[in-house]
């Protein structure tokens, strides 16, 4: 973060991401202006480009991040304790909670595509969240091999991924129609699965 070397300037341009996150899910990437961004966070224009010196884009990308690192933590904390059945479940109902509490609006989304998902920031942060996603979701299955309650056979990375896909597509379905079945079907099926293996 070499714009903000200090705590407190750390500090400031968090303050200034989130902030810019709330107004963007209030108003819309295109219709958010930097002055908006700047109402919120009471933060001036020699301030605002401090920290983010290539402007809005740039701030967009951060926003991003942490949009990305949203996904994970309101998951939380069933995603990081998925060691027993109980524990799935809640997860399973955190997940369709969350997306369905977001419904057709995609935070995550339109910033992408404001600022281009093909850019090479942009990518990286849904690549990284993707994996850490992916990882958490294995290693709660590595976590029900330990207790016995699944097989031990069970190929864990491979499953993980198609648990993880099915999610995405499930969003994706009920962003277009307003519907969470299919994101309910593909957690209920995955998890259905997982319990299958067992013995």
């Amino acid at each position: 973060m070499p714009n903000a070397p200090t705590a407190k300037g750390r500090a400031t341009r968090a303050r200034i991401v989130e902030g810019a996150a709330e107004v963007l899910r209030e108003q819309g990437v295109a219709f958010t202006t930097l002055d908006d961004i700047r109402g919120r966070t009471g933060t001036s224009k020699s301030q605002l480009f401090h920290y983010f010196p290539a402007g809005k884009d740039e701030l967009l990308l951060a926003v991003a991040r942490f949009e990305a690192d949203r996904v994970l933590k309101d998951q939380q904390p069933h995603l990081g304790r998925l060691d027993s059945w109980e524990s799935w479940r809640q997860w399973r109902d955190v997940v369709v909670e969350r997306y369905e509490r977001q419904g057709d609006r995609c935070p995550l989304g339109s910033l992408f595509l404001q600022v281009g998902r093909d850019r090479p920031g942009a990518r990286a942060i849904v690549t990284g969240l993707m994996r850490q996603w992916q990882e958490q979701l294995a290693r709660g299955m590595r976590a029900l091999q330990a207790n016995g309650l699944v097989s031990s056979a069970l190929d864990v990375e491979r499953t993980a991924a198609a648990l993880l896909a099915g999610i995405q597509g499930g969003v994706t379905i009920m962003m277009s129609t307003g519907d969470s079945t299919h994101l309910r079907a593909a957690l209920d099926t995955g998890i259905e699965h997982l319990r299958g293996t067992a013995g």
